[in-house]
């Protein structure tokens, strides 16, 4: 059993039992990061797609959507805040997490 347990521990990063944390605690961190990795795909994501309907609203050449183009031009600058801050979070987390070991 204990055989079996090292092996799927293995898989995870560095788990070097210290008696600092248990291997429930390593377990969940380790899930915190998949988590933090998958949040900040989501900030990616939604940056993305409001670059592209910000370009999209941008580049309406009609006069009847004129007005439009303002809306593009924030969501031009909402994706770089979102990007922005999906960073930030990511990074204090991974530092949070490393200072935990």
């Amino acid at each position: 059993m204990k055989k079996q347990l090292k092996n799927i521990v293995k898989f995870t990063d560095d788990y070097t039992n210290e008696d600092r944390i248990i291997l429930r605690d390593h377990l969940a961190m380790e899930r915190t990061k998949l988590a933090n990795e998958r949040t900040l795909l989501s900030y990616l994501r939604s940056s993305l797609y409001l670059l592209l309907g910000g370009i999209g609203l941008v580049g309406i050449r009609e006069k009847l959507f004129e007005d439009l183009k303002i809306v593009g031009y924030i969501a031009i600058g909402l994706s770089v805040v979102f990007l922005v801050v999906g960073i930030v979070r990511f990074i204090q987390l991974k530092r949070h997490l490393r200072n935990f070991k």
